[in-house]
């Protein structure tokens, strides 16, 4: 369905040679929106990467969109531009609730998509089969309360106060920093004169 503006010609090209691999389309507020099925959406991403004619060399970003409405599937959200042609494109995956919410991931196919997957992973819980390193990227990596991003994530997380609390002094530090965050202490001498006096002290506001 098409709405308002022209489509942008790669979606014509898009249903020429994925044909039922495009689910539908539409043009929202002049951008060109394509939703593809989510076996074939790392073949159409590399297409349009890839095919002189399309030549979409710039992922912008990719994210998710969950709708309040419980039988609405996850959307997971490509934006593109083609920098060479001046034109943007918004490519959307599907993803029932009902399945394992998993994908593969486009790091092979541009370098970017390293950090905005384990955003995704990490605020939505969309895994990305074949990420080179698929942790966490906003939350601590043994966060235990699942994906704040989610509708059914309670706005004061899962656990109570207490329960937070006592989970975060529970925690094994060193599996968060490394030595020598840790052992900060050991640098003491080695520190200007002010900073010791004012570690000394606490730090406060002048």
């Amino acid at each position: 369905m098409s709405v308002g503006a022209a489509e942008n010609p790669s979606v014509a090209a898009l249903r020429s040679r994925f044909g039922a691999a495009v689910e539908r389309t539409t043009v929202l507020l002049g951008a060109s929106v394509v939703s593809v099925a989510r076996e074939r959406a790392h073949e159409v991403l590399a297409w349009l990467r890839d095919a002189p004619d399309q030549r979409y060399d710039y992922l912008v970003d990719v994210t998710a969109v969950e709708y309040r409405d419980r039988e609405r599937p996850l959307e997971l959200v490509y934006q593109l531009r083609s920098l060479p042609r001046g034109v943007m494109l918004r490519l959307k995956v599907d993803l029932a609730k009902d399945r394992p919410l998993e994908v593969d991931s486009v790091v092979d196919l541009w370098r970017g998509a390293d950090w905005l997957e384990r955003e995704v992973w990490d605020m939505f819980g969309i895994r990305f089969r074949g990420h080179p390193d698929l942790r966490r990227i906003l939350m601590w990596e043994n966060y235990a309360e699942g994906h704040p991003l989610r509708k059914d994530f309670p706005l004061r997380g899962r656990f109570s106060r207490s329960e937070q609390v006592r989970r975060a002094l529970g925690a094994d530090l060193q599996a968060h920093y490394s030595m020598e965050e840790l052992s900060i202490a050991e640098a003491y001498d080695a520190v200007p004169a002010d900073v010791r006096e004012r570690l000394l002290g606490g730090e406060q506001e002048r």
